[in-house]
């Protein structure tokens, strides 16, 4: 019998349902029913962000889910991130109440800072005129408080390099319970894996699938010759082998989809298993990053000079 895998303990003791709905670009009108299918098929993890700029209709769903007790708020693990726009300490508090107001919660299960990046309060879309230094430690100390409020059960990072995340843990008094980055057999996150294993914190992976949906980079992840190989031999979709695989790996998986055969197929993952001589040929897959966050780099302004200083050399 497969080891189903199905959750995943944080260093705080809770546990993350290791199959999450990740919600970037599913569109106004579309997410709150994607929301409703996807957990009365059974999942328990939904992946939420300001940014993403549909957390109200997310909220309207929950709230009808509830009401008709489809299932409880105990038993749901929802995530929300903060945007770049509120990283002053007094803007901290502000972003997750507006979040929850628009979830209709009165807590999220885990509350990441979306990327190491500061911008101008108030500033919209990803202008690098907008780009101002970065303090983390005073953001994470704004973050650490929530924690201490109950209103955030458990508070990390997204998007961080293994240097970034070494100097977090070495200043915080609370440690991020989570890093959630891009993850797939395509950019397997070696190192900041190894890393985070050693250092208690959760790796959670966004575009488990390469993101095959977005318009504005090429993905082939779910293309790759080894992936289908394994994938016929199993008899399995390459989107279901590519999620099993990171949960077997240890990382969490946020595939997104809005529609129901795919919502589905995704979280038919729990009982089978990739058998070690196929898992082994996945080392062989040519690695590359798919996001490109050049919009986050700029010669004078922000933090970062290059792509490079970006992802300290993760590339």
């Amino acid at each position: 019998m497969a080891n189903a895998i199905k959750v995943f303990e944080l260093n705080t003791g809770a546990k993350i349902p290791s199959v999450g709905l990740g919600t970037w670009q599913a569109s106004p009108g579309v997410v709150g029913d994607a929301i409703s299918t996807a957990v009365k098929i059974g999942y328990r993890h939904i992946d939420c962000a300001q940014m993403y700029d549909n957390e109200k209709e997310i909220g309207a769903a929950l709230k009808k889910l509830f009401e008709d007790n489809v299932v409880n708020r105990e038993e749901l693990f929802i995530t929300s991130k903060l945007w770049c726009t509120d990283h002053d300490p007094h803007d901290v508090p502000e972003a997750l109440n507006r979040t929850l107001q628009h979830l209709q919660l009165d807590y999220v299960d885990l509350y990441l800072m979306h990327w190491p990046v500061r911008m101008k309060k108030g500033s919209v879309g990803l202008n690098p005129e907008n780009l101002l230094p970065v303090d983390i430690p005073s953001t994470w100390k704004a973050m650490e408080a929530l924690y201490d409020s109950g209103k955030a059960r458990a508070i990390g990072v997204s998007n961080f390099s293994t240097k970034k995340l070494a100097t977090l843990l070495e200043l915080s008094r609370i440690p991020p319970a989570v890093n959630q980055v891009e993850c797939h057999p395509s950019w397997r996150q070696a190192k900041l894996r190894e890393f985070c294993k050693s250092k208690g914190v959760h790796l959670s992976g966004y575009f488990p699938l390469g993101s095959p949906g977005t318009t504005w980079f090429k993905s082939d992840v779910l293309k790759n010759p080894i992936l289908n190989t394994v994938a016929e031999k199993l008899g399995k979709s390459p989107a279901q082998v590519a999620l099993r695989w990171g949960l077997q790996m240890g990382n969490s998986v946020l595939p997104k989809s809005t529609n129901e055969g795919r919502i589905r197929e995704n979280l038919d993952v729990f009982d089978w298993s990739i058998p070690e001589d196929l898992f082994a040929k996945f080392s062989d897959i040519e690695q590359a990053r798919l996001l490109d966050v050049s919009f986050f780099v700029h010669e004078t302004l922000g933090s970062y000079r290059s792509l490079e200083e970006f992802w300290d050399g993760e590339m």
